[in-house]
């Protein structure tokens, strides 16, 4: 197989570009077509790169099916847009996204295991994701909590990310690291989220540019936090609630007196206004037609 070579790989591309001019690029989690339909028109409408993302959840739920979705919209569309496995934990399941599915990139998520074995499958898992092609992601530390899709860490105790501990995931050949530094997976409940960003601060001078930094957990971020994160160094940007609230409303309250195209339809718009928004706080609305 060839030398793995990050510059011809998409996410890789993507992110790059993000971090050498500032900028945050949204990284949405998808469930069905609707929102593959509504993250790629948003990106295309604000002239901003994307990362689309599955949980492990979507490949077994549809055979992959959503997958291959994303990729077909990716390819077609008019803007860079990558699609990325997110929290993938399972080593069968890595090893088959990488050889019989379209990913830019999967998230090598070990944080189950104790430190040293976590190292270890990393290492491994992103050795084989490199020979075909696919960039990695793993999360030093542990975030705390669970959403609907990857429910395996959520009993679990968060960890916070050390210094050290960036050094060992970067000598794992990692190309993208998403630290915990207060943020967290689900809720933050009445007081928001309360980040350390003096540690945000310290993992990217660590980092030193070897790696792109990833922020997780943006459940209900206000748009100073946000930015906060993007002039921190973050340069990919995990939504999931974030831009899909107003979906899940339209779900509970418009959609049961509709027919289901005209439903179908009127969940994109309301997909897409919310990423279009993001969009704009992120900074990447018409980064994608600069080179």
């Amino acid at each position: 197989m060839a030398a793995w070579d990050p510059t011809k790989n998409k996410t890789y591309q993507i992110l790059k570009h993000a971090e050498d001019h500032g900028y945050g690029v949204l990284a949405p989690i998808a469930y069905n077509i609707e929102h593959v339909l509504a993250f790629v028109q948003a990106a295309e409408a604000k002239r901003s790169p994307l990362i689309i993302q599955v949980f492990p959840w979507a490949i077994t739920f549809s055979s992959g099916l959503l997958v291959i979705a994303a990729a077909h919209a990716a390819r077609n569309a008019s803007v860079p847009v990558a699609v990325h496995l997110d929290h993938a934990q399972d080593e069968a399941m890595i090893r088959h996204a990488a050889d019989a599915l379209p990913f830019d990139s999967i998230m090598v998520d070990m944080s189950h295991y104790e430190m040293e074995e976590n190292l270890a499958k990393t290492a491994e898992l992103v050795k084989y994701c490199h020979e075909r092609g696919v960039a990695t992601e793993a999360e030093p530390g542990r975030i705390e909590g669970g959403e609907d899709g990857i429910a395996d860490t959520e009993d679990l105790e968060g960890k916070l990310t050390t210094e050290e501990q960036v050094e060992d995931f970067v000598a794992t050949g990692i190309d993208f690291l998403a630290p915990a530094f207060g943020n967290v997976h689900g809720e933050y409940g009445p007081r928001g989220p309360e980040l350390q960003f003096d540690r945000l601060q310290r993992i990217r001078e660590k980092v030193n540019g070897r790696v792109r930094v990833v922020l997780h957990g943006t459940n209900d971020f206000p748009e100073p936090i946000m930015r906060r994160c993007i002039a921190g160094g973050v340069s990919k940007v995990n939504v999931n609630k974030l831009v899909l609230d107003d979906y899940l409303i339209h779900l509970q309250t418009t959609a049961p007196k509709l027919n289901l195209t005209t439903s179908m339809e009127q969940g994109v718009k309301a997909v897409r206004k919310l990423m279009e928004r993001q969009m704009d706080v992120c900074k990447s609305t018409g980064m994608a037609d600069r080179a």
